[in-house]
């Protein structure tokens, strides 16, 4: 399988086929939802194996930059990601995967998001005040 060509900005805007824009690593982000809640779980990479590896099994697979390696989710941890559906933006240079999340938590320290701190906003800061997270429950 291979992917489009991505010279035409027609066809890559409006088009049907898929060209991903990998950055100079070879990597394309993607963000995960909750296929139930709509809420975000996490925020990773992805390759091309690691695309063709999730479209083939309907389950996600990543790659991890700190291991350099392609990363099935949930096959250490048993917190597999049944894909439900598998988007891409306008111009195909960020991707979106929606997810049933198996064994109820996505993040690797123990959450059910990876997004489970809160930036506080509306706030008049001073110039050497550290910020402080709030942390959801």
């Amino acid at each position: 399988m291979k992917f489009a060509d991505r010279s035409d900005k027609v066809a890559l805007e409006n088009g049907l086929e898929f060209a991903p824009g990998f950055d100079d690593r070879g990597l394309i982000p993607v963000v995960t939802t909750c296929a139930t809640s709509g809420r975000v779980l996490m925020q990773a990479w992805m390759n091309a194996e690691a695309i063709l590896k999730t479209i083939e099994t309907g389950e996600a697979h990543y790659f991890s930059r700190s291991r350099q390696t392609l990363w099935h989710k949930g096959a250490t941890s048993g917190e597999f990601q049944v894909v439900k559906d598998f988007r891409t933006d306008c111009d195909q240079d960020s991707l979106w995967l929606v997810v049933e999340q198996k064994g109820g938590k996505c993040c690797h320290v123990g959450h059910t998001s990876c997004f489970y701190r809160s930036i506080p906003l509306g706030q008049a800061l001073e110039v050497d005040q550290m910020i402080k997270l709030s942390h959801e429950t």
